[in-house]
């Protein structure tokens, strides 16, 4: 991963327009489950700076795993129960069956083995629990962010759904999210590649302006239609949530 990654993520995922709705979406999952928050275990595999965990926190015990020391240091402060530096695609050092909700928020996407990835990641999870994944959605969208954070693909929907449930879990859900932002995604995506030199880094501010504002209002309009089930039927993300 770009070493600058992790220093900009911690600067912006509590205020960025991306980070802020896609927690929103993450409660509204979590909050289906209806989990008994003085004895659910969570983990958050590829955890970052740690944003997911501003919720995740709420319904339960939370785990951190990371394979950047970096990253935890930066971000000292998150409610994290336990922090683990491991690698996911290899061995979670934690004991089959452990927890009752496994959360890889766009994780699968950097891992060279997605599908050992998908594998541990069910392994850990509590027989009756449920793994809640997230990945960047549609090749198509290729751009600068996928480089910089160091993708090594984007998925579809169906892509996901077979990758978790080789591993022996039933979806339940999945589908879409970020559409309404879909086509406005394409266009400057399109724009990177016919003038690399001069969108550089066009997707990654570092400062809270008016248009982050704009772009949460929009994002946030979908929030009830990801919670109905099925999601939307593009967009610049896709999820799935599946059980053990």
């Amino acid at each position: 991963m770009d070493p600058r990654f992790h220093s900009w993520q911690r600067e912006v995922e509590d205020w960025h327009w991306w980070y802020r709705v896609r927690r929103e979406i993450l409660d509204r999952m979590l909050s289906a489950l209806a989990l008994d928050p003085a004895n659910a275990r969570l983990l958050d595999v590829g955890c970052g700076t740690g944003g997911g965990s501003l919720v995740l926190a709420k319904h339960g015990a939370v785990t951190g795993v990371d394979r950047a020391t970096e990253s935890f240091r930066l971000a000292p402060e998150r409610p994290y129960r336990h922090r683990v530096i491991a690698e996911i695609d290899r061995r979670l050092p934690f004991a089959d069956d452990t927890f009752d909700v496994v959360c890889a928020l766009d994780v699968l996407e950097h891992l060279d083995d997605d599908r050992a990835g998908a594998r541990e990641v069910a392994r850990v999870c509590k027989p009756g629990g449920t793994v809640i994944a997230f990945v960047p959605a549609f090749q198509l969208l290729w751009g600068y962010n996928d480089v910089f954070s160091e993708h090594r693909r984007r998925y579809v929907r169906t892509q996901l759904v077979e990758i978790l449930e080789e591993t022996g879990l039933h979806a339940v859900d999945s589908g879409y999210f970020n559409g309404m932002l879909f086509v406005p995604m394409l266009a400057a995506r399109l724009l990177q590649r016919a003038l690399p030199k001069l969108t550089e880094g066009m997707e990654h501010p570092s400062r809270r302006g008016p248009l982050n504002e704009v772009l949460t209002q929009l994002f946030r309009l979908e929030v009830p239609l990801v919670s109905r089930r099925h999601g939307l039927p593009v967009g610049g993300s896709t999820y799935c949530v599946a059980r053990k």
